[in-house]
Formats: C-alpha cells, structure tokens, sequence
C-alpha cells in the first residue's frame, strides 16, 4: 500500500464520484479505479458499493477506513511539520553550560532574544566552571558553553563575544570610596576576598599578576565560590575584591566599585563549542550569541 493510494481513495470517498475525484486528482479516470480496486484487493474488502460505473457509495468499511486514513495523513502531516521544524532549528533542546560571571550582563539578553525568536526549544541551563565545561563539552552533557579562557581542551571551537575590564569591589565606608580611581599601590595592605584559583585559574592569575604589578602579592583572606558571594563578603566589609566590571550590574547594598588607575588585563568571555556535535538548534543558537559580541 502506498501513500498514493490513501490520497486517491479520499478523493473517491470525498467526491463519491470517480470522473469527479479523477478530475481534483489531475489523473485519468480508469488508472483511478484500477488503484481503488487494487486498495480493495490489499485489503480484502469493498470500500466502495458501485451503484453506476463512476458514482459510487461507502460502505460500512470503508467509513470507517476513511475515518482512519484522516487521522494517519494528519499524524503525517505533523511529523512532516515537526521534523522540518527540527531541521530549521525551531525545536528541539539545548544544553547550556555557564559560569557565574555571564549572568550579570550577556546570558539573560541571549536567553531572552532566543526564547523570543524559538519558543518552542527547551533550554536546559548548568551553571559550571569553565573547566567543568571543557569536561561536560567532551561528555556530551552541554551542547555549548560560555566560559573564560584560557582552555585547556585546544580542540575545542571558541569565539570571544565579549571582553571587560577589572573594577575594584570596595566596602562603602572604606576610605578609598573616596577616590574617582585606585592605584594598585593603595592596594598592598587590604585584605582579599577570592574564589578558588582551580575554579577559575585564568581570571585568578589574572589578578595577582595585577597586583604584581603593583609590587605586592594579594593578602587572601577569605574564599568563595560564586561571585554573587564575593561581593557579599565585601559588602560585610570581610575585604576587598578584585572583579570583572560586569559585576557592577549587580547592585549590593554596602558595596562600591570604582576603576583602576593602571591598565587591566581584559577579562574575555567566549562562547564554546564542539564542531562536530552542532545540530539545527546549536547553530542558530551560535549565530545569534555571536550578534552580540562586541
């Protein structure tokens, strides 16, 4: 049985009539009733009570087969429809892997613009380390991450989408609030608040190196993990902190920030991928994320 013959008994049955049903089928009449005929063979029963050679009636089978055939071409139809849509990119899911530090400013713009544009995809969010990524990446537990080079995976596909400065984080009541921008010297005494460096270990040598520059090693004092933490430490008025100016995005109660005087490294955020792991959905995720960087 072909899909072909489903069509042309619709007709039949729709028409009730097979010059009618030939004509809305742009095919020759007899060709149209050796198909039906062949149908009714397959099947081993009449669909059709003839009651002159072309107009014809159903019978009780065939109502039913005609009820079926209704539902089998529209559960066609629909995986037609929702495989291409797979194809596009307009469905499916998507494992995204992040640190912290992009929630403050890039994640929720990208998330929200390709919510927007592809409702219907599942977007399955983890919060991870970059090295964690790298781990997850080769895994085949994230599709894709947003991490912080350097990495250690050098087979792994990355693009920069975003670079920013270091910012001082400083308690409201220290007194060098009072400054328009801190010199790193003004530094050298102050207690540090700092995550791991294993969790972070390019951001982490980043900041030291700045404060060698300075002539001095960071007193590290406190450790924590998520930045959002960080920042509460220092609003505590535990230490200072030493971050990536997106963080300013988030607004604590208690807390300054203020520039440095010397130039900062950039702290660049990239996007991460596997190049032959991109589906539909993963490259019209890629292509959006990459309209934003800057």
């Amino acid at each position: 049985m072909e899909l072909r013959h489903l069509r042309y008994f619709i007709a039949v049955a729709e028409e009730l009539h097979f010059s009618k049903a030939a004509e809305r089928l742009h095919i020759a009449q007899p060709p149209l009733s050796q198909q039906i005929q062949q149908l009714e063979a397959e099947l081993g029963v009449e669909l059709f009570h003839r009651k002159t050679k072309r107009q014809v009636q159903l019978t009780q089978a065939g109502q039913v087969f005609l009820q079926e055939t209704y539902q089998l071409l529209a559960h066609l139809e629909k995986a037609i429809e929702l495989t291409q849509r797979m194809g596009r990119g307009e469905k499916g899911q998507l494992r995204v892997g992040f640190t912290s530090l992009v929630t403050y400013n890039l994640l929720p713009q990208i998330l929200r613009k390709f919510r927007e544009k592809y409702p219907e995809v599942e977007l399955v969010l983890q919060e991870l380390t970059t090295t964690q990524q790298e781990q997850a990446l080769q895994n085949r537990h994230i599709h894709v991450g947003f991490a912080h080079p350097p990495l250690e995976d050098n087979t792994l596909n990355q693009e920069c989408i975003q670079q920013e400065p270091l910012v001082v984080a400083l308690p409201e009541t220290h007194p060098l609030t009072q400054q328009e921008r801190i010199p790193m010297r003004s530094l050298a005494d102050e207690f540090f608040i700092m995550f791991p460096r294993h969790l972070g270990p390019g951001l982490y040598d980043q900041i030291v190196s700045l404060c060698q520059q300075g002539n001095f090693s960071p007193k590290i004092t406190q450790e924590a993990i998520q930045m959002q933490t960080i920042i509460g430490l220092v609003s505590a008025g535990m230490g200072i902190a030493i971050v990536p100016s997106s963080l300013q995005n988030l607004q604590r109660s208690g807390v300054i920030y203020r520039p440095i005087e010397e130039k900062t490294p950039l702290i660049e955020t990239t996007i991460v991928w596997q190049e032959e792991e991109i589906t539909p959905v993963l490259s019209e995720f890629l292509q959006l994320v990459k309209s934003f960087s800057v």
